[in-house]
């Protein structure tokens, strides 16, 4: 089984995945973690979000091998990779269909409120789901980024609330 994890920054995602892979025994992919151990380090000043999205695409390659390998193992994939927008969740869902990988949707629909509190929150204490700050201009710009999950993205689905 693949479990698409999504959510807008900072609603839980991680923490989400986490208790998934303790209930389903699989194996977590959380692009942060592959962002902040594989590229921040080499990131300039002016590189903006086309070098993230293109060191990401590279990522999700290797991932996308990976996660083949765990299902002809019966493991469980859990990709915590943002999946912000439609066309990104889409990828993942054609290439299980194309493989006849089951897959599950997983969205964490919390308040912004909530969320700009968490990411304070997680800024100042560093705690285990931390990776990088996340600066308010940053939220922000999630904001407007995120595409909601549709009704129909979301059939046999789950959702969760505060």
């Amino acid at each position: 089984m693949i479990h698409l994890i999504l959510g807008n920054t900072g609603s839980g995602k991680t923490t989400y995945s986490n208790q998934l892979k303790k209930a389903t025994k699989g194996i977590i992919f959380s692009i942060d973690t592959w962002n902040n151990t594989l590229f921040l380090a080499d990131k300039k000043p002016d590189d903006g979000l086309d070098w993230f999205l293109e060191r990401i695409e590279r990522a999700e390659t290797i991932i996308l091998d990976l996660v083949t390998q765990l299902e002809n193992a019966n493991t469980d994939a859990i990709l915590d990779l943002g999946l912000s927008k439609l066309a990104h969740r889409e990828k993942f869902r054609k290439f299980a269909a194309l493989h006849d990988f089951q897959i599950k949707t997983h969205f964490l629909d919390i308040s912004k409120a909530a969320r700009l509190e968490r990411v304070l929150k997680r800024n100042e204490e560093k705690g285990d789901t931390f990776e990088f700050e996340v600066s308010k201009s940053d939220f922000d710009f999630m904001e407007t980024w995120f595409e909601k999950p549709t009704e129909l993205e979301m059939k046999d689905g789950v959702t969760i609330t505060e």
